[in-house]
């Protein structure tokens, strides 16, 4: 603000912002010039004509506001300028011409009316691109300014505090409930002031459910020569009309038209009150869909899931197409909020369905941008489109009285995005854990060697989409013989399945060209140094040999690996075998072998980390449980104690397995 004394007069300028807040700041700065000019006897009329002013250029220029007020021994000038292009309503400019008719100043220019009746003089100024209207203030001997009144004039001339206690009503609150109680306390003052018999206030917020009253006084106005209507300038999706029963001759049509102004600059507040909430509205919406659609990377449950999401909040049905490898669409998911139409809309949006709807929502997809769906299903159709493809449609029908608004339509598209995102993330993630799996398989034989008299059983649990270190095979070695292999390399994907694979497949041939036990440890630990890439691998091998009185003699070797858990027929149980090196790590190794006898019904069983390393909280499912499990397991079948035991690992803890989890049973069946 800038401040300046010549002459004796006072002069402040200061720019205001275009805000609802502006005619009360430009009131303040009158006032204060006022009280130190002097000039407190100019106080009523100064705020009147500075509020009529500075409320026209908030509500119709949209821009900022210069408020320069001049103040001097005989009185009082303003000038309010704003930078909006178009001419400024011209009246009669110099001293005051009281010979102008009412009327023809009511039909020339409202928005001037009360800065005609009440300044001494008044004109426009076009400096630069502003322009704007001044308005001057006479100080006269004797000169009292008019107070509050609850009455018409006698002339029928509203005093100048009824006018200004008018203009100057605002909502107690910031709400709907006070802005209704405004619009009615608003309406009753006009009423007053203009001798009307009745009024109401309608509006229209574009919510489906038309023009309500909002604000009612005295009788409602018969539709008749003598109503005066003015509709409210208020933004859309808001609409509104403002009716009062008064002759539509003197004060009363300007004074409506102004009050429905001031109505409309705080319908327009309420508006940007309402559209503020819905857009944090939506906003949480879209968090919590995407928190939703996050979670789930099941592509049949992510596709379910969208449509529970959309209905009821942005329409009464909805539904999912996705496309197939020719691109036909599909009927993935649908919903209602009527069940009992349910069928019917399967029925209308399967393949066999409505021709019409699903060439729109081909045309959708195709297209990738919205469609409006026509009759029966009214609606609107959203292409699914994620990492530039093509996915499907997401339709949503309209309420039954309400049609998609701008906002809506964006939080559908909003969604859509999201929810093709979801699908392909889902995809992606399927795809992944089947090339995981096949992957894992292929890793692993098709299937253990059947010999009777000796039982081999395994059980073996991935977990996520990558394949996992953890492997286990058995090969036979001779007449009689077989070599028992359970081993974990480090890590986990691509990396370590080819290191997995390839310790398999150097085991198999060392075992096929009759190796030792302690060369193909070697072996296998010399090309895990030179080709294993940094990576490591640990090792449980046992070479198994039937005697013709049906003993099985077992030469156990551990590289790195858990010991074997032993159960004996009766149900005893220990561990078995000696710590050795892990392959991989060092140039040379140690691999202790001991020797262990299974008579019939003994059973050895071999495990890999998964199994004690599964977590409950901070606990361990750990070793001793292992082999506490085993132990009531005793002269059952080597299928029945893998399954079991993979079973009691499992149902230890409620989360997911961290770790692939690989139990191989070898039994003495004799």
């Amino acid at each position: 603000m800038s401040v300046e004394a010549r002459a004796g007069s006072l002069i402040r300028r200061v720019r205001l912002p275009n805000d609802r807040r502006t005619p009360a700041a430009a009131r303040a700065l009158v006032r204060s010039v006022l009280e130190e000019a002097g000039l407190d006897a100019l106080l009523n009329e100064a705020l009147l004509l500075t509020t009529e002013l500075s409320t026209n250029a908030v509500v119709h220029a949209g821009t900022e506001l210069d408020i320069e007020v001049t103040a001097d021994q005989s009185g009082l000038t303003v000038t309010v300028t704003d930078f909006a292009p178009g001419p400024v309503e011209q009246l009669a400019v110099g001293p005051k011409n009281d010979s102008v008719d009412i009327g023809e100043v009511a039909e020339r220019g409202r928005g001037l009316l009360l800065v005609d009746h009440f300044a001494s003089r008044w004109g426009t100024v076009h400096e630069g691109e502003g322009k704007g209207v001044w308005f001057r203030l006479e100080r006269r001997a004797g000169h009292v300014s008019a107070m509050p009144a609850e009455t018409v004039a006698e002339d029928d001339t509203p005093s100048v505090g009824a006018l200004t206690a008018l203009l100057q009503m605002s909502p107690a609150r910031n709400t709907e409930g006070a802005l209704a109680d405004f619009a009615t306390e608003l309406l009753s003052q006009l009423a007053r002031l203009t001798g009307a018999a009745g009024g109401v206030v309608r509006l229209d917020r574009g919510d489906g459910n038309g023009r309500q009253v909002l604000a009612r006084f005295g009788r409602a106005p018969r539709d008749n020569a003598a109503t005066i209507r003015v509709p409210l300038t208020a933004q859309r999706p808001y609409a509104g009309e403002l009716e009062l029963d008064a002759s539509p001759l003197g004060y009363a049509p300007p004074l409506a038209t102004i009050v429905a102004e001031r109505l409309s600059l705080h319908l327009e507040n309420d508006r940007l009150r309402d559209a503020d909430v819905r857009r944090q509205t939506w906003l949480t919406f879209l968090a919590e869909a995407s928190e939703l659609l996050a979670q789930s990377l099941d592509v049949n449950l992510t596709m379910a899931l969208i449509p529970q999401l959309v209905v009821p909040r942005l329409g009464q049905w909805c539904a999912v197409h996705t496309t197939d490898a020719w691109g036909r669409l599909q009927l993935a998911a649908a919903t209602h909020a009527d069940e009992a139409a349910l069928p019917q809309l399967h029925a209308t949006l399967a393949e066999d369905g409505s021709d019409a709807i699903l060439a729109r929502l081909e045309e959708a997809s195709r297209l990738g941008t919205q469609i409006m769906l026509g009759t029966p299903s009214e609606g609107i159709a959203v292409p699914l489109v994620a990492r530039g493809q093509r996915l499907g449609t997401l339709a949503v029908g309209r309420h039954v009285k309400h049609r998609h608004d701008a906002d809506e339509v964006a939080v559908l598209e909003d969604v859509a995005r999201r929810a093709a995102l979801a699908i392909d993330n889902a995809r992606i993630h399927d795809e992944r854990h089947k090339v995981a799996r096949t992957l894992q398989a292929s890793l692993l034989p098709p299937a253990l060697p059947h010999v009777d008299g000796v039982g081999f059983a395994a059980e073996y649990v991935p977990t996520g989409s990558e394949v996992g270190g953890d492997f286990y095979d058995v090969v036979p070695s001779g007449e009689n013989s077989w070599v028992v292999v359970v081993g974990d390399v480090s890590g986990k994907g691509v990396q370590a399945a080819t290191v997995t694979g390839l310790v398999r497949d150097v085991i198999r041939i060392l075992v096929d060209d009759g190796k030792p036990m302690t060369e193909i440890l070697d072996r296998v630990n010399r090309t895990l140094v030179q080709r294993g890439g940094g990576r490591y691998c640990t090792l449980a091998m046992a070479s198994v040999v039937r005697r013709p009185n049906g003993s099985l003699d077992v030469c156990l070797h551990l590289a790195g690996h858990d010991r074997a858990v032993l159960v004996r027929a009766d149900g005893a149980s220990s561990f078995v075998g000696e710590g050795g090196t892990a392959l991989g790590l060092l140039e040379t190794i140690t691999s202790p072998d001991v020797a262990v006898t299974l008579r019939p019904a003994d059973s050895l069983i071999f495990y890999t980390d998964g199994v004690t390393e599964r977590r409950r909280g901070r606990e361990l499912y750990g070793t001793e449980r292992l082999r506490a499990a085993a132990e009531p397991l005793a002269g059952y079948p080597a299928d029945v104690m893998a399954a079991r035991l993979r079973s009691t690992a499992i149902n230890f803890s409620v989360e997911e397995p961290r770790d692939d989890i690989a139990i191989l049973v070898l039994r003495n069946d004799a």
